[in-house]
């Protein structure tokens, strides 16, 4: 069994772009992110965090917004239209969850296109099922540099997605499709869940369900990649119950330290080539 190092490889990524930034920057062009949060989640707080320090790392400007939570839509949506056409700015991120009062898909479609670097934008979700991105969805394109980053080969493989997601489930079976590997997506309806998984070269777990993947849905020398983040019994784990399963795999990912880190490298990755764009 071989641990993915999710922390390792995205260092690997952002040390990367530090080049790129500076080549921007030799020509008088600097990225720009602005993040946008409404209220004051813990959760949203620590991610928030968590990108300001990628920021930093690898020379991209961070502009914070932090509203109130009794913000409404229609000012939160006038904001977003003065980012949309600030040259400076070349990413755009609002963080969810929002307050109940705010139409999140509607905020969703109000950023530019080219400045989602979450790639959450209708556009840009169908420009990803046609295999033209613009940017790629942050957590499942950083799925695809941890197997590729670690030998992992996609193609012709059987890739297994648990779980049908808008931001993971269903970007990640396109991401796989595009690497040429065949793909099955399960979720809280699929039957025989467990003999489906069993069939899997590689098992994506993300199903938000705390170590709901035991030993029984993983095949020998099966890879498996935990998307999942819960806090159970005080301790941190994913949906997958690593101890039991770790014997059974060749390579998988740790939580934390596996998938997380991709996510916000891939962030990073997609504010530079905004501004590249």
């Amino acid at each position: 069994m071989t641990l993915i190092d999710g922390k390792k490889i995205a260092s690997e990524i952002k040390e990367e772009l530090t080049y790129r930034v500076y080549a921007l920057n030799s020509r008088g062009i600097f990225p720009e992110l602005s993040v946008v949060i409404v209220g004051s989640d813990p959760a949203s707080l620590i991610y928030i965090r968590d990108k300001k320090r990628a920021c930093e790392e690898t020379g991209i400007r961070s502009v914070l917004y932090e509203l109130p939570e009794e913000t409404s839509e229609d000012a939160l949506l006038e904001l977003i239209e003065t980012l949309n056409t600030d040259r400076a700015v070349t990413g755009i991120l609002v963080q969810f969850p929002l307050p109940k009062h705010i139409n999140g898909m509607k905020i969703q479609r109000a950023v530019l296109p080219a400045k989602d670097v979450d790639c959450f934008h209708p556009m840009n979700t169908g420009l990803l099922s046609i295999g033209e991105p613009l940017f790629l969805p942050c957590t499942p394109a950083g799925i695809i540099q941890l197997l590729k980053r670690s030998g992992v080969e996609i193609e012709g493989k059987h890739c297994v997605v648990v779980g049908r997601s808008n931001i993971v489930g269903k970007p990640m079976a396109q991401l796989l499709l595009a690497e040429n590997g065949t793909v099955t997506i399960c979720h809280s309806r699929t039957r025989e869940l467990s003999r489906l998984c069993a069939e899997a070269d590689i098992l994506v777990a993300a199903l938000g369900k705390p170590r709901f993947i035991t030993a029984d849905f993983v095949k020998d020398g099966a890879v498996v990649i935990d998307v999942g983040i819960h806090r159970a019994d005080g301790k941190l784990c994913g949906d997958v119950d690593f101890e039991n399963v770790a014997r059974k795999t060749s390579f998988i990912s740790p939580v934390p330290g596996g998938v997380g880190p991709m996510t916000i490298a891939m962030l990073m990755q997609n504010c530079v080539l905004a501004c590249e764009n």
